[in-house]
Formats: structure tokens, C-alpha cells, sequence
């Protein structure tokens, strides 16, 4: 198994050699930006939230130098709705940088790396404005959780379908060796500095420009990872999946609100099973993927208008954590509803048609529901949740592939199911444009 020359121990006390690489330029020692030191927080908070537990992939994010596979990375300097926005591209070689972008690379949210579709090797650093940012390395919360649900091992075959910055390839690399690694995209700008970098690390993994959904026919792979969310699993990769082996992707309706995790496994005998769970958080949405938001002035709107009708009811809405019916709800009611986390109570609105609902506390035991539009979400939302309670209140739906490539989600005793929408034949990836 390759191992990077130049990166520090677990236990974080060496010091790495400047690396000198051409993807990125030299990275010096630098007692204001200190690597090792950030590696052991990111992966002590990991540990704490539950994301990370003891073992390879743990060991491997502790010796991965995310400033070599990103020795650049976007900051936002615009304000929210500041038009056009703007973006400072931080450069690893730049000592005024480094405090900043280890910040960035290291403090868990999701790094910036690509601007307007551009390429990333040989870019100058400073500002950009107008566009948008078409590619980003994932919250690394969710990403560790993820390859902690792939149970990686030494020598399984894998394909990580979006390579994006390489992190996941590079994890892989480290845990099962990078023979058997394959990572692919569509984004020939992508994969020519994933190739670059991760050969900085010292790994040499299959990169491949092309289609996601495509995968790579004719090959098995024991572990599948899909790193942008699609509408239905693509059944290439699902046939390209060995006996023993697991693959995840996330799906999603057009709605952002309420995504799924689809865990595939084939079993020793070549049978597919397989789950839809409902999660909280979920990749971004592949190329091309239809996407519905709540624009500030619908939000606006919501928040301070009278509405069509207003009722005093004692049925409180869902909760939360409600998952699986929230998961069913985007499905069953048109994939068309969109929740505005950010409000202090419920409030849904539905963008194509107009509609919306503001469902705010009275008291302990009461609810004052204001509704505009053609429909009645409040009523829709509680018919479904008595169906979702009958059905047991599944958080999990079996996922099932028919031989026409159809795909249905389940609950267990088939009072829920929808069908998920026919599979593209066009590739996902890269993402579609981060929303300004």
C-alpha cells in the first residue's frame, strides 16, 4: 500500500519536509500554519460528533495533507446577495495565506476549489467575481461518516464516482492500496490536478475522465461511492458491484430538504439488497439534476404574509426527526416542497405553484397554521403522516431494482412506496453551480 513520503505521524509530533510538487508549488514549515497541529483537531472533533470511530479511516484522515490536494481554495468576500459575488482564491504559497486557508482546509466545512469551470492547475491566486463556484470538497463531517459506512479494507477494489478534490480517492488509497483504486469525473480540469496531487501523496491511482453513471464497464468493484446526489441510483453501477460489496450514493427530488442515503449491497450469491435511509445532510446535486429553491423574496413573502387562510390547530406538525416522513413527503407530494430551515417554526413553501405554509406555536397545546396558495399543504402533510404512523414509522425504505431498470422505495409493509424517476444517460458531475 503507497503511504505519502512527507506527511507526519499519527501521533503528530514529526515535522513534514517542504514538498515540492508541481501541482501546488513548495509548502513550507510554518510555525503561524501548522498542519500536523490542524489534522488532530479536525480529527479529535470528528471523533467527538460521532463522525469518526478507531481504525484506518480515522488513521488515514490523521496523516492526509489536505493542503497538497488543495493548495488553493475559494473565500467568499461578497455579501449575501451582493451582486456579482465575489471570491478570493487563498494560495498555499503565499505565507499571508496559509493561517487562512488552513482555516478553511481544516475547520470542517466545505472548501471551495473550482470557480466559473476553470482549470486548477497554474491558476494565479486573487479575486474572481461574477460566475459561480462548480466545484467544492464536502463537509468533512459528512464525508468521514460516509467512508466510515464504506468499511474500507486493505485490498478491496473501489470506485470513487465524483473525484472532485481527491479526498476520498486518497483515503482510499491509504486504507486499500492504490491499485485497486479507480476515481472518475467528468471534469477533465478535475482529474488532471487530482493526478497531479495524489501523486504528490505518492499514490497512483486509476484516474479516469467520464461519464459517473456510465462507471467503468466491464470492471467489479467492491466498494461504489458516489459523491454527488442523483435521482435514482444508476443500475451501471449497481452491476458493476462485486459479490460482498456495498456501494452509497445519495438521492434526491428536486427539493433540497429531505435527501436519502441508498446503501446497496450484493450479496455472496449475487443477490442485490438494498435501503433507502433518511439522513439530514446529503452531497450536492450531479450536473444537471433539476433543483427548486426559496428565493428571499418567496421567503419574504412567507414570513410576512396574511395568507389565504388561517386555522387554530391542536395537531402539532411533524417533528424534525421525523425523517422518514419527511423523506416520504418529498417523494409522495411531487418533490416540490421546500423547507426553510432557518425559520424558528415550520414554514414549507412550494415554488413552482406558490404556494406556502407558516405554522407558528400557540402556547403549549396549540397551533396557528396561515396557508396561501392552491394548495393546502398543512392538510397534505398530516394525511401523510397518519399513513407514515399506520405504516410503523419507518425511518428506512427497502429499495428495490426491477429488470427494466425501474427502481421503487418501500416501507417494510408496503403502505409507503413511490417510484424513483427513470435513470439519465447522461453523467451527473460535475455539481451544479454553488447558489449565490
Amino acid at each position: 500500500m503507497s503511504t505519502p513520503d512527507n506527511s507526519p505521524s499519527a501521533s503528530g509530533d514529526q515535522t513534514p519536509e517542504p514538498i515540492s510538487c508541481p501541482a501546488g508549488g513548495a509548502i513550507p514549515t510554518d510555525a503561524r500554519a501548522d498542519p500536523a497541529a490542524a489534522r488532530a483537531a479536525m480529527v479529535a472533533r470528528l471523533e467527538e460528533e460521532g463522525a469518526l470511530r478507531p481504525g484506518p479511516v480515522r488513521d488515514a484522515l490523521l496523516t492526509l495533507p489536505r493542503e497538497v490536494l488543495m493548495p488553493q481554495a475559494y473565500v467568499r468576500r461578497s455579501a449575501p446577495g451582493e451582486e456579482p459575488p465575489r471570491w478570493d482564491l487563498l494560495d498555499w504559497s503565499a505565507p499571508q495565506d496559509r493561517p487562512e486557508l488552513l482555516g478553511l482546509l481544516y475547520g470542517g466545512a466545505s472548501v471551495l476549489v473550482q470557480h466559473d469551470g476553470e482549470p486548477l492547475l497554474g491558476r494565479a491566486r486573487g479575486t474572481r467575481s461574477g460566475a459561480s463556484i462548480t466545484s467544492m470538497s464536502t463537509v468533512m463531517g459528512l464525508t468521514a461518516s460516509l467512508l466510515e459506512e464504506l468499511d474500507l479494507r486493505p485490498g478491496h477494489r473501489v470506485l470513487d464516482v465524483g473525484t472532485g478534490a481527491g479526498v476520498t480517492a486518497a483515503v482510499a488509497c491509504q486504507v486499500c492500496g492504490d491499485q485497486g483504486v479507480v476515481t472518475l469525473d467528468r471534469d477533465r480540469h478535475l482529474t488532471d490536478a487530482a493526478t497531479a496531487r495524489l501523486a504528490c501523496l505518492g499514490f497512483q491511482p486509476e484516474v479516469v475522465c467520464g461519464s459517473g453513471e456510465h462507471g467503468v464497464p466491464g470492471r467489479e468493484f467492491d466498494r461504489v461511492f458516489v459523491s454527488y446526489a442523483v435521482a435514482g441510483v444508476p443500475p451501471a453501477l449497481v452491476e458493476q458491484l462485486a459479490p460482498g460489496g456495498r456501494l452509497l450514493a445519495h438521492v434526491t427530488t428536486a427539493s433540497p430538504s429531505w435527501p436519502a442515503l441508498a446503501v446497496v449491497e450484493r450479496a455472496a450469491g449475487g443477490q442485490i439488497r438494498a435501503e433507502l435511509r433518511a439522513v439530514e445532510f446529503a452531497h450536492r446535486a450531479g450536473h444537471g439534476l433539476e433543483r427548486i429553491w426559496l428565493t428571499e423574496e418567496f421567503r419574504q413573502r412567507i414570513a410576512a404574509g396574511p395568507g389565504m387562510w388561517t386555522r387554530r390547530s391542536g395537531q402539532a406538525p411533524p417533528a424534525d426527526t421525523d425523517r422518514g416522513l419527511w423523506l416520504a413527503a418529498d417523494h409522495l407530494l411531487g418533490g416540490s416542497l421546500v423547507r426553510d430551515f432557518g425559520a424558528g417554526h415550520l414554514v414549507i413553501g412550494a415554488p413552482r405553484c406558490g404556494s406556502w405554509l407558516r405554522a407558528e406555536p400557540l402556547g403549549h397545546q396549540y397551533w396557528n397554521v396561515i396557508a396561501h396558495g392552491p394548495r393546502d399543504l398543512w392538510t397534505e402533510i398530516q394525511d401523510l403522516a397518519a399513513l407514515w404512523r399506520a405504516a410503523g414509522s419507518p425511518d428506512r425504505y427497502q429499495l428495490v431494482f426491477e429488470p427494466d431498470g425501474g427502481q421503487w422505495a418501500a416501507s417494510e409493509c408496503g403502505r409507503l412506496s413511490w417510484r424513483l424517476p427513470a435513470p439519465r444517460t447522461s453523467s451527473p458531475y460535475p455539481p451544479a453551480p454553488f447558489p449565490r
